[in-house]
């Protein structure tokens, strides 16, 4: 299996518009950030989870061409706001869209059409897939469990599959009912936003005691802002844990 990070950024992207921080204005590639998104390939099964602002041109930039289901963590636009892109991929037959019932309603109501009963060649077409936390669901070959989370006032989910987890968006991870699905994982990818605390998200070390107390065996940070680079990063965790950065493709 093959993962690659579409987008590693947060809501804002990086660099932030205006901004002339040094990271802002870093040449380093590693510092430019698209909005969070991973894309997921087996043998036989493509999957994509969360469609953010850039996601035509993450899938451009990345070479990536086929998509079997789209999965969403949770409906914050910068997570959602490429869907009317998933056209491509539709224009002979739906693509399921899987999230809970909730997040559903939301992306529903905001891309009306992509959920109509009739099937137009020139728009998304998709299918509503409503999932349950500690649930697991099958996209081709790869199962997924969901497992539910909190982001600052509402819930978000996160996703395990194939000794895998993945959750960019988080405050809390409430290890009381996730702990057991949670620990030995071989990668966690776990959002962090940044150095200081954050209502909605965590911070790094907040993020790396989490994944260190669940006996993850490798940490790679997502979803984070302009605050460090990805240098300052790797030099803070020394190898204990380590930054996506957009293109990133690891095999599992």
């Amino acid at each position: 299996m093959i993962l690659t990070f579409l987008g590693t950024g947060t809501s804002h992207g990086v660099p932030v518009i205006g901004c002339d921080c040094p990271v802002c204005k870093s040449d380093d590639q590693k510092d430019k950030r698209y909005r969070s998104s991973l894309f997921i390939e087996s043998e036989k099964t493509s999957v994509v989870i969360d469609t953010g602002y850039e996601f035509r041109l993450s899938m451009l930039r990345s070479g990536k061409s086929s998509l079997d289901g789209v999965i969403y963590t949770h409906a914050h636009s910068d997570h959602i706001m490429g869907l009317d892109d998933l056209r491509v991929f539709t224009h002979e037959t739906r693509l399921n869209a899987y999230s809970s019932k909730e997040a559903l309603d939301e992306i529903e109501a905001k891309f009306p059409y992509a959920f109509s009963p009739d099937f137009y060649g020139g728009l998304p077409n998709l299918n509503r897939v409503e999932v349950k936390s500690h649930v697991p669901f099958s996209i081709g070959d790869i199962e997924f469990t969901p497992f539910r989370v909190i982001h600052g006032q509402r819930e978000a989910f996160g996703y395990v599959f194939d000794g895998v987890g993945y959750v960019p968006d988080v405050s809390d991870m409430l290890l009381d009912e996730n702990r057991d699905l949670l620990e030995n994982l071989d990668i966690l990818i776990i959002g962090a936003l940044r150095r200081k605390p954050h209502p909605t998200h965590l911070s790094f070390d907040e993020a790396y005691s989490i994944a260190s107390s669940l006996r993850a065996k490798r940490i790679i940070f997502t979803h984070i802002n302009h605050d460090l680079s990805y240098r300052d990063i790797s030099f803070l965790y020394q190898g204990r844990a380590e930054s996506a950065y957009d293109t990133l493709s690891l095999e599992v």
